[in-house]
């Protein structure tokens, strides 16, 4: 590390010690000499983060749409969340686009040996948009995710091009069921249609590559024998680089280290906890992971928020759940397995315990808005800087169709999304179109088509 009073800071400045390494925040220090604001979207790319949640929506059923159980009853801006899914949203409104009644029809069964597969045809579809190949070999083909497609043009600066990320169990071996390799339910993201993606449950695995990229292995793992923090290993390159900062600028740093200790320390006390011989409720998890649905989601979320703020990658694909789950969601007031209760059979009281559990799942992603809006970068915060994807591929469980698949997007993407709006498609519109203008919308002009979309979609119509 290089600081010359007088000069800015490069953005890339890294702080770096034993078995750990860490990317600074923005900093006033970093804008060149004359440059009167912040970083620019020109050179401060949209930051991305892509979720899947399996299984569809209550809101997808004859009697869930009739009850506005996903999405608004009206389009357009004067929308009423309350009875929806979404109502814990309200708060981020004015960064909020619903999209409606889009389908995902490369999900479909397109012969008759792939009938009864879509669990198994879902999450492979979500980003690609394109029809899973039907194989339990190596010979697996789908297509390239959006994330993948973004990283490639937007996250070749960054230390990391992008991130996975996952709450459940994976096992990206072997063939799972209808005759689909397990990868395709394994991963959301894609690089090539040749090329899953593997994606991380444990938050002690994505710490250390966001915060130990520096040292080995090995290295890391002295580190942690020692009951030491990655700070421990960096204070004297703080205390070096504070001497050439500015008050507001020190400030920053010791509110972004804390951030990274505090992540750290949960971590700890969640391995802690694991490790104490008792039963834990997912027992085949890694101890770094919490058996709490919730404290995983936000561990998760916390570190994306930071991997931003450090500019370490630019792109998160996250998959909140695993098709055919038996998840139990208690915080839901909803005491049914989570696959179980998807499967509603058309009986009301059932759909409305499902769309408890997907009003739950939503609840999650106020925590993320949060805190993207608290983490400020230059003359802004994070969510203006970040577009944010929420949905699945599937439409009514029960049925196991994708039609009328849930879909909103959230954050201002460096104001080019209005947000604030309610739009519904018209029947048969695929989702892919609207897949379309998002990769528009960060930058991908030149992409005429994506899966199987047919034209780009108006986000602002209705």
């Amino acid at each position: 590390m290089e600081v010359i009073i007088g000069k800015h800071i490069p953005r890339r400045t890294f702080l770096q010690g034993i078995g750990a390494t860490i990317a600074l925040p923005f900093l006033d220090a970093m804008i060149p000499a004359g440059r009167l604001s912040g970083l620019s979207a020109a050179i401060d790319p949209t930051r991305l983060i892509c979720i899947e949640m399996v299984h569809g929506a209550a809101g997808s059923s004859q009697y869930g749409a009739s009850r506005n159980l996903w999405s608004p009853a009206s389009t357009g801006r004067n929308f009423d969340l309350a009875p929806t899914a979404l109502s814990s949203l309200e708060p981020f409104r004015k960064y909020l686009t619903i999209v409606s009644d889009t389908d995902v029809s490369s999900a479909e069964a397109t012969k008759p040996q792939e009938i009864g597969g879509d669990h198994f045809r879902s999450s492979a579809t979500f980003l690609t948009q394109s029809h899973p190949r039907q194989t339990e070999g190596s010979d697996i083909y789908v297509g390239t995710s959006m994330d993948q497609l973004y990283a490639a043009q937007f996250g070749q600066e960054t230390p990391i091009p992008s991130m996975q990320l996952c709450i459940e169990n994976v096992d990206q071996s072997g063939g799972c069921a209808y005759g689909y390799a397990c990868v395709y339910t394994d991963t959301i993201s894609w690089k090539s249609p040749t090329e899953p993606l593997p994606m991380i449950r444990d938050p002690r695995v994505a710490f250390d590559q966001l915060f130990g990229a520096g040292g080995s292995a090995e290295e890391r793992a002295i580190r942690r024998r020692a009951n030491k923090s990655v700070l421990d290993f960096i204070a004297d390159r703080v205390r070096e680089l504070k001497r050439e900062l500015g008050p507001d600028d020190s400030r920053r740093i010791d509110r972004y280290l804390e951030s990274v200790r505090e992540i750290e320390r949960r971590i700890e006390m969640v391995e802690i906890q694991n490790s104490n011989g008792e039963l834990r409720e997912l027992p085949e998890a890694p101890a770094g992971v919490p058996d709490s649905f919730e404290e995983h989601v936000k561990l998760m979320f916390d570190l994306q928020v930071l991997a931003f703020a450090s500019d370490m990658t630019r792109v998160f694909s996250f998959k909140l759940g695993r098709d055919s789950s038996a998840r139990v969601f208690p915080e839901s007031g909803v005491d049914k397995p989570f696959h179980p209760t998807s499967h509603h059979g058309g009986n009301e009281k059932n759909i409305e315990d499902f769309a408890r559990i997907n009003r739950y799942h939503v609840s999650m992603i106020p925590y993320l808005l949060g805190r993207l809006e608290d983490t400020m970068e230059g003359d802004t915060h994070l969510l203006d800087k970040t577009m944010i994807i929420y949905g699945s591929p599937m439409g009514d469980p029960n049925v196991h169709n994708h039609k009328r698949c849930p879909l909103f997007i959230a954050g201002g993407a460096n104001g080019k999304l209005d947000g604030g709006i309610h739009v519904r498609a018209k029947p048969d519109t695929p989702m892919a179109n609207v897949m379309l203008t998002l990769m528009h919308t960060l930058g991908l002009e030149e992409m005429a088509r994506f899966g199987d979309s047919t034209k780009p979609f108006s986000l602002n119509t209705w």
